[in-house]
């Protein structure tokens, strides 16, 4: 196996795999954690063009050089010192990087390592197939989930799109809404394609990849990542029904559950872009602020 030299690190195996690694911002460390934040945004962007542009891959995966985590989500702070039209900006720049994940047209793998919360399950939804890691018997089991409204925020990168077309949908639905999180060792079923021991976390990435051929052909035909559509829309409605009567309302939950009619109605282009858009005045909402101010107060 050889490494190219791009701006984040990128391998390619014999038989033509490609597995980009995430890394952390060099200049902000944060402790060996994956954040995605601005830097990293572009960084995904302009490896994956560079990735486009060279030997078609036969395969895709997305791992993370953190010990800590896969990512730990998007960056908060950052986020809070836009303005709502750099908001929005920002938003973009990731929808773009992630749609090019989306985009390729060989099988492609998340190899999960530890948490995944908010934007990285997001990058790793894009992908066909995520592979995690076994939980050790005496190791604290990492969380993987959409935590957004239990801080009264709701996802922007289109994850209430596209965990209610992997997982049972009422339960996808309820999660994302109430902010719900699950252990490792407990995710529902259809969230982790794969659980193996982490010394063969890469490898079973590539095993799937060679056992999968084709695997992406679902995803190119409705341009985007495994999401709403006309397989899975009578089976969503019904859980973002049973997800609205399971839970009290509050702005965030409101929000999810009108990105998730947006999907069902209009489709990925238009749900993303209405999880932008609540995203950017949920924040400003009483409860956000409180919440917000509470969570970075401790960071």
């Amino acid at each position: 196996m050889t490494t190219t030299d791009t701006i984040l690190p990128v391998d390619r195996t014999e038989d033509g795999i490609t597995t980009l690694r995430l890394i952390p911002n060099p200049a902000k460390p944060r402790g060996g954690v994956v954040v995605l934040d601005a830097w990293l945004l572009d960084a995904i962007d302009a490896t994956m063009i560079e990735i486009a542009e060279g030997p078609t891959p036969t395969g895709f995966v997305l791992a993370s050089d953190s010990e800590r985590v896969f990512v730990a989500g998007a960056d908060l702070a950052e986020i809070d010192a836009l303005d709502d039209d750099a908001l929005l900006a920002y938003l973009e720049k990731g929808a773009a990087a992630y749609r090019r994940i989306a985009a390729l047209a060989c099988p492609t793998v998340a190899a999960i390592n530890g948490a995944t919360l908010g934007g990285g399950l997001e990058i790793a939804m894009h992908c066909d197939a995520l592979v995690g890691t076994v939980v050790g018997t005496d190791d604290k089991p990492w969380r993987i989930g959409l935590p957004e409204s239990g801080l009264g925020l709701c996802p922007g990168w289109g994850g209430t799109q596209m965990l209610p077309a992997r997982i049972d949908p009422a339960l996808a639905i309820e999660a994302t809404a109430s902010g719900r999180t699950f252990k490792a060792n407990e995710a529902p079923e259809g969230l982790l394609d794969l659980v193996v021991p982490a010394r063969d976390l890469r490898t079973a990435a590539y095993t799937w990849i060679r056992e999968h051929a084709g695997a992406e052909q679902d995803r190119i035909a409705h341009a985007a990542p495994r999401s709403i559509n006309d397989s899975n829309r009578e089976s969503i409605a019904t859980g973002l029904d049973a997800a609205a009567a399971a839970i009290d309302p509050d702005d965030a939950a409101n929000a999810v559950f009108e990105a998730v009619r947006t999907g069902l109605s209009e489709g990925w282009e238009s749900a993303i872009a209405a999880e932008r858009r609540m995203l950017t005045g949920l924040r400003h909402t009483e409860t956000a602020r409180t919440r917000l101010e509470a969570f970075l107060s401790k960071a």
